[in-house]
């Protein structure tokens, strides 16, 4: 199965703006005691950021990408708002 460069940016566009919301949400646990936003966040953004790696690592072979360009990518899910960089930036059609 191949997965279309579309369908790797919108997967880097879903992790990209859940760890904002996981962002939004520590706060609220930390600061104001309350656990439910952020147990349901982090689970999605736990399950995002699983499909984000996956997705990358299995399509990685499909474009022959090179490994400092994997290596950013993947990087890129540690690190707030580089998901969005990297959905702009480094996902290009394969020339």
């Amino acid at each position: 199965m191949k997965l279309s460069i579309s369908t790797l940016k919108n997967i880097a566009r879903a992790e990209g703006f859940s760890f904002l919301a996981f962002a939004v949400t520590m706060p609220l646990k930390y600061g104001l005691d309350i656990l439910w936003p952020n147990k349901i966040i982090g689970w999605i953004h736990g399950l995002l950021f699983l499909i984000y790696w996956v997705c990358m690592l299995y399509s990685w072979p499909q474009y022959r990408w090179p490994f400092g360009r994997i290596f950013i990518i993947l990087l890129a899910s540690v690190i707030p708002l580089a998901p969005f960089w990297v959905e702009r930036k480094l996902l290009r059609d394969p020339d």
